[in-house]
């Protein structure tokens, strides 16, 4: 009985295993302009430095989540980065208060040029460039969260 079920069990988890692989490891989720986003988490100053940084691509539906400790002027470079992509800043109440959108990728090292936010923001939402556009977004536009995401 229970090797059998073991048989059934095992094709399973392989199967939750490699979907687990092709989101890139996000198993959580933003909702912007209508639309969900799988994204990944970068909550302390080593994932939030490395970023998307050597990525030749990202799903389209995907994107990466930036949670800082408050809510301050933020500015994203893109060093190492090789997608272009649109910035999108979020204050302590989820609202977007700044985007800096299309922004090409960079491999100049340090002197890839700022992107600064406008106003304080404690989110950072990164997703590949055209996709603000595409949802027509404007400032004052909410971020929801997926369960599993803390607002710190």
């Amino acid at each position: 009985m229970r090797s059998s079920l073991l048989r059934l069990l095992l094709p399973l988890l392989m199967l939750c295993s490699l979907s687990a692989c092709a989101t890139g490891g996000a198993r959580h989720w933003v909702e912007v302009g209508g639309a969900r986003y799988h994204v990944e988490l970068a909550t302390d100053d080593a994932e939030r430095a490395r970023g998307l940084m050597f990525r030749d691509q990202m799903a389209e539906d995907h994107g990466m989540l930036f949670i800082h400790d408050r809510a301050e002027l933020q500015a994203y470079w893109m060093k190492n980065t090789r997608i272009a992509l649109d910035i999108l800043y979020f204050d302590d109440q989820r609202k977007l208060v700044s985007q800096q959108r299309d922004v090409p990728p960079c491999s100049a090292g340090d002197r890839c040029p700022p992107y600064p936010s406008s106003g304080p923001a404690k989110y950072v939402l990164e997703l590949n460039a055209g996709q603000a556009q595409k949802l027509g977004l404007q400032d004052g536009a909410e971020i929801t969260f997926g369960p599993g995401i803390e607002a710190r």
